[in-house]
């Protein structure tokens, strides 16, 4: 491909570049994958290592708190240190964990490596969006590269619930872990080859104290949030809120007062940069908890087997790829803010239809409202995620990446939480126990679904079936209050996006960056929403 361009205009990539976007495909993909397999491993999972409903929230949030809570530190560690470096480093370190995830004997060891998951998964988002901003210089070329690099991360909730299917169906839950292994092998052999390597020459020092502050703010944050939703609302847990507020609010006074701060945030002036960090963060909160409970009601409540429930959600996830590939070609017919906000409203109607989803014969409908809830959301996942690379300087590009990481994997973090919260509060204030249950059937009962599935098994099939359908429909009616409260928040989030994105302006060119052969690098042209 040819790579010149007239006097002024961006280059454009060419043959080393796409190859590269493969390469970061990979560890993209799994991150995703990665999750959706837990997913559909949970009840394998829950009536195999039997934890309470407070480590199983933390074995599936504690991934994606980590990623959250280190993003940011790592984005700006590759800009000073190398985004490839912290790529291969991350790599290694995550297959590492993936294999001591793969055979965990207990709830605290299993936490254990989905914390160490979460960090390492931390080092490899912002560095593969960094570099694609780093080697995709011209706008049309960076929003087609950025849809496919979105597109592969949806790419691992279509692939993993089949792979990870298939694998329950002949191999016990951990080897779902093991997915990671062979990916992040291959990435580490390809890399060095294919990858340039990029950091801001004029990065300073890493700040210690702002990485502690950092952590500070999130971690009692998560716990609070943790606290409520496995017992209630407690002064311990509105205290941690409240002192993760106060930390959080030290950790930004410092960032204003620093030249070189490990969060720059300068980088909230451009008003498309803080809007499509709202917008991301929101939509995220509203499916990052109904992906869990779709997920749990094909298999708790509608009995299929994972390889079963993994097929059926296949469907929206390749309509979730599809409008993130036409996301692009959309905003040049009809502009960013139109399309990232129309389809946010669309999902809001899929939503609507989760809402109608009950115990019984409810399948057909949870696969129709997430399919168009996965359409409407598809071309903003690759437009916001470009709205908010395009307004950063190339030399930054590793802390924007993360922040837009942070947003992202935050908000799906928090949408488990609170949504699942919010469906467990419904569940355990409606869900009945009938006479005859043995008290500890009867205690699991109100637990959670997942804890009632495992305790029928071991009751006689008269008692169980009498002790699950209640359960059930308990389950059903949690499911349809948190679908109403995501189509509340994403239709308001797609109004809020397309007046605050519409008003959008590109700033002044950023400047220019150093790579690791010397060479200057053209600053990219800041995408127009």
């Amino acid at each position: 491909m040819d790579t010149t361009s007239p006097t002024g205009a961006p280059p454009r990539a060419g043959r080393r570049e796409w190859a590269g976007l493969a390469v970061l495909a990979l560890p993209t993909l799994l991150l995703s994958l990665d999750m959706s397999v837990l997913h559909l491993a949970l009840p394998h999972l829950a009536a195999d290592l039997r934890p309470s409903s407070s480590e199983l929230l933390w074995i599936m949030d504690v991934y994606g708190f980590m990623i959250a809570g280190f993003l940011i530190t790592m984005g700006t560690v590759g800009d000073r240190i190398g985004r490839r470096r912290l790529l291969l480093i991350g790599a290694a370190a995550f297959g590492a964990a993936s294999i001591a995830a793969a055979y965990s004997t207990s709830p605290a060891m299993l936490i254990a490596t989905r914390t160490v998951l979460g960090i390492a998964g931390a080092t490899l988002m912002p560095s593969t969006l960094a570099l694609i901003s780093n080697m995709f210089h011209d706008p049309r070329q960076r929003a087609t590269a950025i849809a496919a690099w979105a597109s592969c991360f949806m790419g691992g909730t279509a692939v993993g619930p089949v792979v990870g299917g298939v694998l329950l169906e002949w191999f016990w839950w951990g080897s779902v872990f093991l997915l990671g292994v062979p990916v992040m092998v291959l990435l580490l052999v390809s890399a060095p080859l294919l990858l340039p390597e990029h950091r801001d020459p004029d990065a300073g020092r890493l700040d210690l104290v702002s990485v502690a502050l950092s952590l500070a703010a999130i971690l009692p944050l998560v716990y609070g949030l943790k606290e409520i939703a496995a017992h209630g609302p407690a002064p311990v847990a509105f205290a941690a809120i409240a002192a993760g507020a106060v930390v959080g609010a030290l950790f930004a006074r410092r960032q204003l007062r620093m030249a070189d701060p490990l969060l720059d945030l300068r980088l909230f002036a451009d008003r498309g940069f803080t809007a499509g960090l709202g917008v991301m963060m929101i939509g995220a909160v509203a499916m990052g908890g109904m992906f869990l409970l779709m997920s749990q009601y094909l298999q708790l409540v509608a009995g299929l087997t994972a390889l079963q429930a993994g097929l059926w959600l296949v469907p929206p996830s390749v309509l979730m790829i599809a409008g993130t590939m036409l996301g692009p070609w959309a905003a040049r017919k009809a502009g960013s803010a139109n399309v990232i906000g129309g389809g946010m409203v669309l999902a809001a109607v899929g939503m609507l239809v989760l809402t109608q989803v009950g115990a019984a014969n409810g399948t057909g409908l949870v696969v129709v409202g997430l399919a168009v809830a996965c359409l409407g959301l598809g071309p903003g996942a690759a437009l916001v995620t470009d709205v908010v690379v395009g307004s950063a300087p190339p030399e930054k590009a590793g802390s924007a990446a993360s922040m837009s990481e942070t947003s992202g994997e935050f908000g799906i973090a928090m949408g488990v939480a609170l949504l699942g919260s919010l469906s467990t509060a419904v569940y355990r204030g409606l869900v009945t126990v009938p006479p005859g249950v043995p008290p500890e059937a009867a205690a699991a009962s109100r637990d959670g679904l997942a804890s009632a599935v495992a305790a029928s098994a071991e009751l006689p099939a008269d008692t169980a079936a009498h002790l699950l359908a209640p359960a059930r429909e308990a389950f059903a009616l949690g499911l349809n209050a948190a679908a109403v409260v995501g189509a509340v928040v994403m239709g308001g989030c797609g109004a809020a996006a397309v007046l605050l994105l519409r008003a959008r302006r590109s700033g002044p060119a950023p400047a220019r960056e150093t790579d690791d052969a010397g060479e200057a690098g053209h600053a990219p042209v800041r995408a127009q929403a």
